[in-house]
């Protein structure tokens, strides 16, 4: 498989709030809920930002996106009452936001390689850890991660604006 990871461009941002809104589309009547919802996971806001900020990373396949996310170093508040292995200032780790991968593209590894870059991109950029939440029954999701190194470390409720109050399992891995 031959799949593109870069940087989203600053005139992509029409392109990748599409990706989400044809994914949310898509996975709504999914066995495994990803707890996306139009214009509140991701936020318009979130989204132009991490563009802005060069955060944002497409995956592209057959011509097409089939894949995006965001590593930054925003977390929400209840990663704080987390004991994780290590303790690190926010510039030394980098968490992984919004990785979704279109259903059509299912099954072809394509969460596997966005994962890999992440880890790839985190350890050339010499972070000491990289960590991120999964919504509680996306099996997927933590299959995919565990499958990469992760080490699940706990399970919290948590505030998003699109779940609510929902359970969310915590995985890290460490450089």
């Amino acid at each position: 498989m031959n799949i593109s990871i870069r940087r989203a461009r600053q005139n992509e941002f029409a392109t990748v709030r599409k990706f989400y809104h044809v994914l949310t589309d898509e996975m709504r009547d999914s066995e495994f809920y990803i707890g996306c919802q139009k214009d509140i996971y991701p936020t318009p806001e979130f989204l132009s930002k991490s563009i802005a900020d060069g955060e944002l990373f497409i995956g592209e396949l057959d011509g097409e996106i089939a894949a995006c996310m965001v590593l930054n170093h925003e977390y929400n508040d209840g990663y704080k009452k987390i004991r994780w292995s290590v303790e690190v200032d926010d510039e030394k780790l980098l968490v992984i936001h919004a990785l979704g991968v279109r259903p059509k593209f299912s099954g072809r590894g394509v969460g596997k390689l966005m994962t890999r870059f992440a880890l790839d991109f985190a350890r050339r950029k010499n972070f000491k850890t990289m960590r991120l939440d999964v919504l509680d029954g996306n099996t997927p999701a933590e299959k995919l991660y565990t499958a990469e190194g992760f080490r699940f470390v706990d399970e919290l409720k948590m505030f998003y604006e699109d779940t609510g109050w929902t359970t969310y399992k915590l995985y890290e891995i460490l450089f």
